[in-house]
């Protein structure tokens, strides 16, 4: 058995019936590298069972600690139903972009069957294209980014033929523990509570506002006492400019619905990087910039662009080495001004570049494990009443959000991969939206290009494809042209989907 940290529990504690802690992506995979030239469920299906031995998080399901005394367990299912968890359907033709996210946004906005293992996947097809897209969807509190590219590697090859050798047997389940079992283990855990809160106060308190508890009445008072008491006892004091940044209220950050919008794109790789090369900057401060220049022409497009900078978070993974393969959480969520307010694409970097350098320094400066710490403070019993308040407190009239949106850059293979003998063309990220952030943008770069997801929320953007639009727009005013720097520009009305 392997209990869930009090991060993993999060994801859990979040989902209602208008928000879900699950995230996605939608791979498009060319079936023509395949020997018959197709690919079907069975296909699919042939290739999980053989790679299931070496993906254990996809035969785990939850097992609740009775009372919530404790935070809950994953144990092997011992009716696990691959059949269940691998499906299809097909498009309406014609298969168009625009039906294909229509598609995926209503399956991402179920929540997935807690009885079960947390995963599903589903063989799209009708593409226009004639290719073939798999969706796959597994919960947060399974992986984060980074474990998720594990569970990506197994489940993709180097080469059409696949992988050399015998896959190894699937082992035998683990046996399920009984409720009184369950029962003693969250009685045995009580004690905990207060050594795990112990613990906890030297590095969370003080980075208290670092946190998503940073919209509680009061949160900077307490850091700021946390880090006089620490620095009086010879620690060293934490960093606290986040203070500084305050987020504005915009149309997306209310309260979502049960319903989602999803719109992806792609961008060079190569382009990205020459404009990085030619100011100096980062992939990553280029992805962030050209991001907010999109947003930018949202919220104006909408008249109702801040005179301040919207706060984005960014997740950060703390995955060390030695934590490969071990699945979960290991992320910090850390906030970044997104310079909206800024007209100038080339000033926008530049002063994307000067925070982003900014929040690395901050990232260093905290604990690897602040997220988890500042949950101890929480006892599991009340914990996702704890985790629901506070995203009512930032949806609230007189409360502020904490972030505005969700930006997120995930590094992929540059080398072409494949699943089941179809090479995959692109990799679109489909990831979480809650109340108070109703906008995420996750990129994930591959053999050469970057596949951004937009997931939005249905009633907040039901134009998220204009984001699409835009992007490359303003990845084309940042890139270098005879006379010297990038000019200036306006925004082009979003094109027309089929």
């Amino acid at each position: 058995m392997r209990q869930l940290t009090s991060l993993d529990a999060q994801f859990l504690a979040l989902e209602t019936p208008r928000q879900s802690g699950h995230v996605a992506g939608v791979a498009i995979l060319d079936p023509s590298t395949r020997p018959s030239g197709e690919l079907t469920l069975a296909d699919i299906h042939e290739l999980m069972a053989s790679r299931l031995p070496l993906l254990p998080p996809l035969r785990w399901r939850l097992v609740d600690v009775p009372l919530g005394l404790d935070y809950p367990y994953w144990v092997d299912d011992p009716d696990f139903d691959l059949e269940y968890h691998v499906r299809e359907l097909a498009l309406p033709a014609p298969g168009t972009d625009s039906k294909l996210a229509e598609q995926v946004a209503r399956i991402v906005a179920r929540p997935l069957d807690r009885a079960r293992p947390l995963w599903e996947l589903y063989l799209i097809w009708g593409l226009a294209s004639g290719s073939v897209a798999m969706l796959t969807k597994i919960h947060h509190a399974v992986i984060d980014g980074l474990s998720g590219a594990e569970i990506m590697g197994v489940m993709f090859d180097l080469k059409p033929e696949g992988r050399d050798g015998e896959m190894p047997s699937m082992p035998e389940p683990e046996r399920r523990p009984g409720d009184l079992e369950m029962l003693t283990r969250g009685l045995a855990g009580v004690p905990r509570y207060p050594l795990r809160m112990l613990r906890s106060i030297p590095s969370a308190l003080p980075n208290l506002v670092e946190t998503p508890f940073g919209t509680i009445p009061g949160a900077g008072t307490v850091s700021r006492i946390a880090d006089r008491a620490g620095r009086a006892l010879g620690r060293e004091g934490s960093v606290l400019e986040r203070t500084s940044l305050k987020a504005p209220k915009t149309s997306f950050n209310g309260r979502v619905s049960p319903h989602r919008r999803f719109a992806f794109g792609q961008l060079s790789l190569d382009e990205v990087k020459a404009v990085k090369n030619q100011y100096g900057a980062t992939v990553n401060d280029v992805v962030v910039s050209i991001c907010a220049g999109t947003v930018r022409r949202w919220l104006a497009d909408h008249d109702e662009l801040p005179a301040e900078p919207l706060v984005a978070q960014i997740p950060v993974s703390v995955r060390t080495s030695a934590q490969s393969g071990t699945f979960g959480n290991r992320i910090m969520l850390m906030s970044a001004p997104l310079y909206t307010n800024e007209p100038d694409p080339v000033r926008r970097l530049a002063l994307t570049h000067e925070a982003m350098g900014d929040m690395k320094e901050r990232h260093r400066a905290l604990p690897a494990d602040l997220l988890q710490d500042a949950n101890h403070f929480i006892p599991p019993a009340v914990f996702a009443r704890a985790a629901r308040a506070t995203f009512s407190l930032a949806t609230s009239s007189r409360g502020r959000p904490t972030w505005n949106l969700v930006i997120s850059n995930v590094p992929g293979p540059q080398v072409p991969l494949y699943c089941a003998g179809a090479r995959l063309e692109a990799n679109y990220p489909v990831s979480v939206i809650t109340d108070g952030m109703g906008l995420n943008i996750t990129v994930m770069s591959y053999c050469g290009h970057m596949d951004f997801g937009f997931v939005a929320d249905r009633d907040q953007m039901p134009d998220v494809w204009c984001l699409v639009d835009w992007l490359a727009g303003e990845l084309d005013e940042l890139k270098p042209r005879r006379g010297g720097r990038a000019r200036a520009r306006t925004a082009p009305a979003a094109s027309a989907r089929g």
